[in-house]
């Protein structure tokens, strides 16, 4: 063999490895949502999910864990601030059919359809900051900490797909002030899911319509991807939406869509997009000029979501002009 022909079996080899790492992608199974991304996301990505009060965080990350229970994967969702029994109580309310496995003090395991199994867990932030503070007083600030030593997130046998954390917000208030300690507690918690190739949804709270997206910018520099939910407020009520802000590995739309939260979850309308002149003005809704992939069908499950689309472009068309 020459060295043309070497250097095209590399060639052709680094081809193969890289077609096979693109195939590995992420979908949330939420009507409308995935429509936004030309492949999905990738699997291993940290991602932000970002947005105010009420926008659709927390109900969009139960529902892509639960339609990825749904398909056989084990899940975890971390919460610090709710108990994991109204966690369930709230996925049960738009109906998805989750039974109750085991439950612990602070943690609920449950199945979804009987196929994955789903893992609610509440967490101290303030223990998190203090063995933190004590981690970092022994290493005097140098890096890398024994992050496994406040790291009890996933629970035993569990293999998770995708692991969401409400919300990093919380983290940082309970290291009161402590900025320099968060940033670096946040960097090993970032590179920590990294080594394990697990996919996780970081929640954090920000204002409505927010010109950044976490309170440090550390996470925005780190995440691989951005997604954030707003609440716009309008004449006479809210409308809600959802933005791409950044995903890599994957083209992905770069409009705001509107959103709905229904009795079977939340629901994002991808042919539609809000036009925002201003980000103090208020908002219309336009339809897309522009196909996400080409001659792609876009279809929905019943008549009700098309009367709730046709609202919210007539309650938006009052905003034009």
């Amino acid at each position: 063999m020459d060295g043309t022909d070497k250097k095209i079996d590399e060639v052709s080899l680094f081809l193969k490895e890289k077609e096979s790492l693109d195939g590995k992608w992420l979908h949330t199974g939420i009507t409308g949502f995935d429509n936004l991304i030309k492949k999905g996301i990738p699997e291993g990505s940290n991602i932000i999910v970002a947005g105010g009060p009420g926008c659709g965080k927390t109900i969009f990350c139960l529902q892509t864990l639960y339609n990825l229970a749904c398909e056989g994967h084990d899940c975890v969702y971390l919460s610090m601030e709710e108990r994991p029994e109204r966690l369930m109580t709230h996925m049960r309310s738009f109906g998805f059919d989750v039974k109750e496995i085991k439950n612990d003090p602070n943690q609920i395991i449950l199945s979804a359809k009987n196929r994955g199994m789903m893992a609610l867990k509440r967490l101290q932030p303030i223990v998190i900051a203090r063995s933190v503070e004590a981690l970092l007083e022994k290493a005097s600030g140098r890096l890398p900490l024994d992050i496994d030593v406040v790291l009890d997130f996933i629970p035993e046998n569990f293999k998770p797909k995708l692991l969401a954390l409400d919300s990093i917000s919380a983290i940082e208030t309970s290291f009161s002030g402590k900025l320099e300690q968060y940033r670096i507690y946040i960097e090993q918690l970032f590179r920590y899911f990294e080594d394990l190739s697990l996919t996780t949804f970081f929640i954090t709270e920000s204002s409505d319509v927010p010109y950044k997206f976490s309170k440090t910018g550390v996470e925005d520099f780190l995440a691989d991807g951005i997604f954030v939910f707003y609440n716009f407020q309008g004449e006479t009520e809210r409308l809600r939406g959802v933005e791409i802000i950044k995903l890599r590995g994957t083209s992905h739309s770069q409009r705001i869509a509107p959103v709905t939260i229904t009795t079977e979850g939340i629901k994002v309308f991808s042919e539609n997009f809000f036009n925002l002149k201003s980000r103090i003005q208020q908002p219309t809704i336009e339809n897309s000029t522009k196909e996400i992939e080409a001659n792609k069908e876009i279809t929905y499950c019943s008549d009700n979501e098309d009367e709730v689309l046709q609202k919210l472009l007539k309650r938006g068309n009052r905003y034009i002009g």
